[in-house]
């Protein structure tokens, strides 16, 4: 199998909870999913506990403790900004060979590995690199992209999809996870995406779980 890597078309999102949710249903089938985020914003160990990191190790099984957090993200910052912005804002930076390498390294020691980007698509990581370009970089990974239900999601979700295919990073699915205080309804905006796009599409309600694993068996 190869690596499975969670990106979006922005951020808060989902890809948390699709990641989390993906890795407790691989493990129900017998498979010994780890999982990485390696870059974070946002945290702040009083906070832990409600944190990406926190969810990922609480599915894997894992305490979640904040002393286990490198476990799961190697770069950590306080600021909720993008990776770019909250690194400068502590006098750091994160290396993009350095980041690569880092979940490689993962890669070949875990079968199957899930990797949950950070922001969107296009999120810059440093004054020169965005996920995509970390994709990019990693080469044989499988694409799964988790997108909000919110109104102007279509636009976002489309852009994002383009800019993927235009790169042969074409997802095993797209994920539309609702969005909270939306105006359109979930099914109605996962049937407009499906006349437009050629991968599968999946209605994610809040607190749903739909069968993730199977797109990746």
């Amino acid at each position: 199998m190869t690596a499975i890597f969670v990106t979006s078309s922005g951020t808060d999102i989902g890809k948390t909870y699709v990641s989390a949710l993906l890795i407790r249903q691989l493990r129900a089938r017998g498979l010994p999913v780890r999982a990485i985020k390696p870059i974070v914003s946002g945290l702040d160990e009083a906070t832990f506990a409600a944190s990406d990191p926190a969810a990922l190790l609480d599915a894997l099984g894992e305490p979640v403790e904040y002393e286990n957090a490198e476990d799961i993200s190697r770069w950590r910052f306080s600021a909720a900004l993008s990776p770019d912005m909250a690194a400068a804002r502590e006098g750091a930076s994160v290396d993009f060979d350095e980041l690569v390498n880092h979940c490689k390294a993962r890669m070949a020691l875990h079968d199957p590995l899930l990797i949950e980007g950070v922001g969107g698509l296009m999120v810059p990581l440093d004054t020169q690199h965005t996920v995509l370009d970390w994709m990019l970089a990693l080469e044989n990974i499988a694409p799964l992209l988790v997108v909000g239900s919110y109104l102007g999601t279509i636009s976002h979700t489309l852009t994002t999809l383009d800019v993927m295919n235009r790169h042969k990073l074409t997802p095993r699915a797209i994920v539309v996870s609702e969005s909270l205080s939306t105006p359109v309804p979930l099914e109605e905006t996962v049937e407009t995406i499906r006349r437009f796009v050629d991968v599968k599409v999946i209605a994610l309600p809040r607190n749903g779980e739909p069968d993730l694993a199977g797109l990746f068996l």
